[in-house]
């Protein structure tokens, strides 16, 4: 894996933690309900995964 390539991976990991504490913070304060903020970070750490095992 290039070094480029292992940055945008360490970029992309970084906003997929920021996704998921701003998630849990919305859920937390009753803006969206818990199972839709559980079902949107499934869904984008499936991505984030398949992503990552096509490097």
């Amino acid at each position: 894996m290039a070094l480029a390539q292992k940055k945008e991976m360490v970029e992309a990991e970084a906003a997929l933690k920021d996704m998921i504490k701003k998630l849990d913070s919305a859920a937390g304060k009753g803006i969206i309900k818990k199972n839709t903020a559980a079902r949107k970070k499934s869904r984008m750490q499936r991505f984030f995964n398949s992503i990552k095992a096509a490097q």
